[in-house]
């Protein structure tokens, strides 16, 4: 029978709320499971000092090493490190990174078939080039490379002549020529930039939006859909994201508000580009093999669709209670993979 180990680096399941409704999927799916950290892991005699949730409580027990590991969050220090790196050698993890973003657009690029949706971007390497791209479209925006949720953004188009109006977490500036030139070398300075067009994605009352494609693997090892749903920006913001203020609504209802008679042919569309991206993009890894997506898009005013990030480990939004329905596809996604794996524990 297959055993599962969820593997985080917090001591206390207590306090990951998935941990409880990973087990409860995994109890009722009839599949043993239990949680554990790095540092409960010895080396020696190939055990885990894990624990289990019984009788409405998390009891620690000691287990073999698990058939496959759902790797739910990065290791925090060295040591940790280095035991999540031995165990990815014997033990099927379910989670590999896409990494960032220029990797992403440079694998999508390379593999050709989805790169007509790709925005025109660049590294943001060098300030000269970036003015290049700043005076060859009206609004551009600076994306940090290993960023999330819409942070650190930068927003930028042209004002009159030779003056640049930056949108900086809402802060308001106008640059000159050479102030934006001295902006641009201090971001670069600070970190790896992604440089982008800025496409406009607006819903009727001008508030931006993107959708964002949930999307993981089965128990067949096949890609699902586990949710579709637009996420709406607050007004005047750049960026629709969750974490900026941002909310979300129910895809039907948005869809025939905002697209009247297109609707249905749109939710199709999405529907479609969710699967055959998601096979397309995983053929792109020759190594591993992705389990989960957060794949985020928009629709511009002549309907095309734009792909703008690729995310690893997406969350589901609670309004839609997916928790329970991406615990299900994990655990049996898991339990597929430690069937189809070529590996053996005991070896």
């Amino acid at each position: 029978m297959t055993l599962i180990g969820m593997l985080h680096h917090r001591e206390d399941p207590q306090k990951v709320r998935r941990a409880y409704a990973y087990s409860a999927v995994a109890k009722a799916e009839g599949i043993p499971f239990f949680y554990f950290t790095p540092g409960k892991v010895n080396m020696d005699d190939r055990t885990i000092n894990g624990k289990i949730y019984e009788n409405g409580n998390w009891q620690e027990k000691k287990f073999p090493f698990p058939d496959v590991i759902y790797n739910a969050s990065y290791p925090l220090t060295d040591k940790a490190e280095i035991i999540v790196d031995i165990l990815s050698e014997i033990i099927p993890f379910t989670s590999h990174s896409v990494g960032d973003k220029s990797y992403v657009n440079k694998l999508i690029k390379k593999g050709e078939i989805f790169a007509q949706y790709l925005i025109p971007s660049m590294d943001l390497i060098d300030a000269n080039r970036f003015m290049q791209m700043v005076r060859h479209y009206p609004k551009v925006i600076m994306k940090p490379v290993s960023g999330n949720q819409g942070k650190g953004i930068v927003f930028i188009e042209k004002e009159g002549n030779d003056k640049y109006r930056v949108n900086e977490h809402g802060d308001i500036s106008i640059y000159s020529k050479q102030e934006l030139v001295e902006f641009t070398i201090r971001k670069i300075q600070e970190q790896k930039y992604l440089a982008q067009q800025f496409i406009s994605c607006q819903i009727k009352s001008g508030q931006v939006y993107d959708f964002r494609l949930h999307v993981q693997k089965n128990g067949e090892g096949k890609w699902v859909i586990t949710s579709i749903y637009p996420r709406i920006g607050t007004v005047g913001s750049i960026a629709p994201n969750i974490g900026s203020g941002g909310y979300t609504g129910y895809l039907d209802i948005f869809l025939q508000k905002e697209f009247d008679d297109s609707w249905y042919n749109i939710k199709k569309t999405l529907e479609y580009f969710a699967i055959s991206f998601s096979n397309h993009f995983d053929s792109l890894y020759d190594d591993v093999s992705l389990d989960e997506l957060g794949i985020d898009v928009g629709i511009d005013e002549n309907q095309k669709l734009w792909l703008f990030e690729v995310n690893w480990r997406p969350g589901a939004p609670i309004i839609f209670n997916c928790e329970l329905d991406v615990a299900r596809n994990t655990i049996q996604y898991a339990k597929y993979l430690a069937e189809n794996s070529h590996r053996n524990v005991n070896e």
